[in-house]
């Protein structure tokens, strides 16, 4: 293993050469500072689309069912069909909203607000 030199004639004021900086360069660049385009997950976004969609097709099924439009030859599945159609809608519908605010670039909404699936 290598000794190293802490002799101090290598910390010498005489070893290092400082240089002025210009007024004019401050070291940041314009780019540095402009935000990447926004990454759209579409995974996510396809996920929300089919849940809003489940969703809605099992609550209309479920409220016909409770209603008797449809014949039901087992009403105990009435609650299920509409709570698991409730479940599916919410965050859906939640999901599809955001996408389409931050599609149509409305202030406040980005596709930064939807998580990701990696």
């Amino acid at each position: 293993m290598k000794k190293r030199n802490s002799t101090p004639e290598s910390n010498t004021a005489s070893s290092v050469r400082y240089h002025k900086l210009t007024k004019s360069d401050d070291g940041f660049v314009d780019m540095q500072f402009n935000l990447p385009p926004p990454k759209i997950p579409y995974k996510a976004i396809i996920l929300a689309v089919v849940l809003f969609v489940v969703g809605s097709v099992l609550i209309i099924v479920g409220s016909l069912l409770l209603t008797g439009y449809i014949d039901t030859a087992y009403s105990d599945r009435t609650w299920p069909v509409l709570i698991l159609g409730s479940m599916m809608f919410i965050p859906g519908s939640y999901h599809v909203h955001l996408a389409y605010k931050a599609w149509k670039g409305h202030p406040g909404y980005s596709f930064d607000d939807i998580p990701e699936f990696e």
